[in-house]
């Protein structure tokens, strides 16, 4: 079975785009992990077809807010592909379904795994800008590789932790099998 874990970068902001306008943003950068492959690929916006391919042929795409954000910044780059129909595990979507409220992928690695992602999508816009687009490829890669590493623990303890407004560890459960 090939899992593909699923992550993408955009080149503008939702401030530049006049809101919330995911499909506006405009993919700078894509990367995956499959299962496979057992190694990341990299894609830019002249590699969507590719990237969109790619998803189209997991057995699973995993990811955060992919179904909300990452298959909606794809969607002006395949008009015909139905993104809601790939066979996909949206780690948010699903917390969210469970405790009523969105957490960050950041808070919730920092508390099951104790690791921290190593920038955001603010500065991966910037250095995009700047042109410094081996660096937004390797944050990229490190949000990809952060999400296998909480979906695996969700996967394997059938929870993860995140922690309370108060600071409270927590687990909310999770069924990732």
């Amino acid at each position: 079975m090939n899992l593909v874990y699923f992550d993408l970068e955009s080149q503008k902001l939702f401030e530049e785009v006049g809101g919330r306008y995911p499909s506006k943003l405009l993919l700078a950068c894509g990367v995956t992990w499959s299962t496979d492959r057992n190694d990341f690929s990299v894609y830019w916006e002249r590699d969507a077809a590719a990237l969109i391919d790619e998803l189209k042929s997991a057995d699973r795409v995993i990811g955060f807010n992919i179904i909300n954000f990452d298959y909606e910044v794809l969607r002006p780059y395949a008009l015909d592909v139905n993104f809601r129909a790939l066979r996909s595990t949206d780690m948010l979507a699903d917390i969210y379904r469970t405790l009523n409220f969105r957490l960050s992928l950041d808070s919730i690695a920092k508390a099951t795994l104790g690791i921290t992602k190593s920038a955001d999508g603010i500065q991966s816009v910037q250095w995009y800008r700047n042109g410094e687009l081996d660096k937004v490829a390797e944050y990229c890669k490190a949000d990809v590789d952060v999400t296998r590493k909480v979906y695996e623990f969700g996967r394997d303890h059938g929870f993860v932790h995140y922690y309370s407004r108060l600071g409270s560890k927590l687990k909310v459960a999770v069924n990732w099998k």
